[in-house]
């Protein structure tokens, strides 16, 4: 057999197993029946985001290739400074309590961060656009993440929004690979991602759908209607995939990283994640404010 593949399976159910651990809430129980009174679901949680979140960081910052100015030094504390700010309302209960524009501008940065990449690629090569992209593409959508389950402390009781938030995104991009490889004729992006077709992403979309239904009929306390949020997976994953490449293109790099083994770096992985968490975050706002 294969050594890479060999490698690239046993990396990639590492990756999975220690997603599903801090997500759900049997990784917790299951530490727990080892070592009695151990740890909360949702600080396994916090502690999988931030990691996620100081790995991206870094990733982005080699993948961007910042020269010597002074940016280069203060990206990771402004990063981990707009991080602390989403931190304090994870501990302090404070999200969905409470409309707030400035989540609305912060969401709004990262469209803008987007189109900038797409459209603007060259404000990019300079130290300062860099600083900015970073830390608008790496603390808000990690931050917005931690928004997105509900948990009680005292009940000891964590919600499967993100737990579901991944089925969907891994699901989508199985569905969106299996029906490009057999019917995929017209490229949606072929100088940004070849192997992406149209057809591709409509049985991505169809069939992300159908799953969202499921996830909804059967876990009904969840929050908001979930074939609305398989909807926005199944549009948006593919985008933040395309915003990924897109972003290697640009400063001629092929992978984010190597900390996976025969997968690449954290945002090779979470590359639809991140575009994803924000957008089912805003769609919870306003599912909450109707």
């Amino acid at each position: 057999m294969d050594k890479n593949l060999i490698q690239r399976t046993i990396s990639g159910l590492v990756y999975i197993l220690i997603i599903m651990a801090c997500i759900h809430p049997a990784g917790a129980e299951s530490i727990n029946k080892v070592f009695p009174d151990t740890v909360k679901q949702h600080y396994l949680y916090y502690g999988l985001i931030s990691l996620l979140f100081l790995a991206s960081v870094w990733e982005c910052m080699k993948i961007m290739k910042f020269g010597t100015g002074y940016e280069r030094w203060i990206v990771l504390p402004l990063a981990f400074f707009v991080f602390y700010l989403f931190s304090k309302r994870y501990f302090n209960f404070g999200f969905y309590y409470n409309f707030r524009l400035s989540e609305i501008l912060a969401l709004s940065l990262i469209l803008i961060a987007v189109v900038t990449l797409f459209k603007f690629s060259t404000e990019l090569y300079y130290d300062s656009g860099k600083l900015i992209f970073t830390v608008i593409y790496t603390a808000l959508p990690f931050g917005f993440a931690l928004g997105l389950p509900k948990y009680s402390a005292f009940q000891d009781t964590f919600s499967l929004e993100v737990f579901f938030l991944f089925i969907l995104i891994w699901s989508s991009d199985t569905f969106a690979y299996l029906t490009g490889k057999f019917f995929g004729k017209h490229k949606m992006a072929p100088k940004v991602s070849p192997k992406k077709t149209w057809e591709g992403f409509a049985g991505g979309v169809i069939l992300t759908i159908i799953l969202a239904f499921f996830v909804d009929e059967y876990f009904p306390e969840l929050r908001g209607n979930w074939m609305v949020v398989g909807a926005l997976i199944a549009v948006f994953a593919p985008l933040g995939d395309l915003v990924e490449s897109q972003l290697k293109r640009s400063f001629a790099v092929k992978d984010s990283g190597n900390l996976i083994p025969g997968h690449g770096g954290v945002l090779d992985r979470l590359d639809s994640f991140i575009i994803c968490a924000p957008v089912v975050y805003l769609y919870f706002i306003l599912d909450k404010l109707i």
